[in-house]
């Protein structure tokens, strides 16, 4: 039940080639795509005062890093011990939280041309986007990608004679580096537990259940929900316990060549199913024949042999004796 077949994770599969620059290539994604930096400049790490937001963070790195992709590459593609998953993975995430710390530097210091409330819109479909790419392969092809989503948002917020800052705070590299950070720990948690999950998670349940945990940020980027709790972690949690089964891996089982496969078999005699013996078979055959041949001899040596009485129709007229 761990295997996934999405068109996108296969047609990246065929790609990329390789567990460890697949993983790599479907976590630096949102660095790729400009997802990341939308939700940066959108201020989904940050509270309105500026402070870490420890649920914005959370749904950052469990939905955007991490994810029902993360989960299927390390359960259905990913070899070795859970040793060797882990090592890939941290060889990752050393890479990818740095990347991510600059990326929002850059992001943030962007920020400045761009109007906020404008571009929190178009943040809000690029995940929107990507979560209906999630849920179907199909839907997605008629969408735009992230890119351009993001490009328009930039085209549309920027405000003229607006003048470039940069910003390196700490207050906005944190929020970057935890968020990615995150991520990893979510995929080294999994490359952990690999053994137990492996064959107990339904891999398409838990996508389709990461693609409304997906929608449910973006209409909280969007500002349309009238709470501040992350409703999104609660659809991620829920959705984690329904594609989890611990007894779904013990449902199929391998017979062992020892063991002979029972068959019921008909008392008919004449029914197919019935076992053959062919040493009894070509017995009766062979006292068949013998029958045979000794009415033929009793015949030749003038002996009677006496026919089995042959019914006659009613239908047709009594012969006479003599005919």
């Amino acid at each position: 039940m761990s295997v996934s077949d999405h068109p996108i994770a296969l047609r990246l599969e065929q790609q990329v080639g390789g567990a460890t620059r697949l993983l790599a290539t479907v976590m630096g994604l949102p660095l790729v795509d400009g997802i990341f930096p939308a939700l940066v400049v959108a201020g989904a790490l940050t509270t309105e005062t500026g402070a870490i937001s420890p649920g914005g963070v959370l749904q950052t790195g469990l939905l955007i890093f991490g994810g029902s992709a993360t989960v299927a590459v390390i359960l259905a593609e990913m070899d070795g011990t859970p040793t060797e998953k882990a090592i890939s993975v941290l060889l990752v995430g050393a890479v990818l939280v740095p990347l991510a710390v600059v990326e929002a530097a850059f992001a943030q210091t962007l920020y400045s041309l761009f109007d906020p409330d404008v571009f929190q819109r178009f943040a809000g479909l690029v995940i929107l986007a990507i979560a209906a790419k999630t849920a179907s392969a199909e839907v997605g092809t008629y969408l735009p990608g992230p890119g351009a989503i993001v490009g328009l948002g930039m085209i549309a917020s920027f405000r003229g004679g607006a003048e470039l800052t940069m910003n390196f705070e700490l207050a906005t590299l944190l929020p970057a580096a935890a968020a990615a950070g995150t991520g990893v720990a979510f995929a080294l948690g999994v490359a952990l537990g690999a053994p137990t999950l492996q064959g107990a998670v339904d891999i398409d349940r838990f996508r389709f259940g990461s693609s409304v945990a997906l929608g449910m940020l973006a209409v909280d980027v969007l500002g349309l929900l009238a709470t501040e709790q992350p409703v999104a972690l609660g659809v991620l949690a829920v959705t984690a316990l329904l594609s989890y089964d611990p007894d779904s891996s013990g449902d199929i089982t391998e017979s062992t060549p020892d063991e002979p496969a029972s068959t019921t078999y008909s008392l008919d005699a004449d029914s197919e199913d019935r076992p053959v013996d062919l040493t009894s078979e070509l017995a009766v055959d062979g006292e068949g024949e013998e029958r045979d041949g000794a009415g033929a001899v009793g015949a030749a040596d003038g002996g009677t042999v006496e026919d089995e009485p042959v019914e006659e129709s009613p239908d047709e007229p009594e012969r006479p004796p003599y005919l």
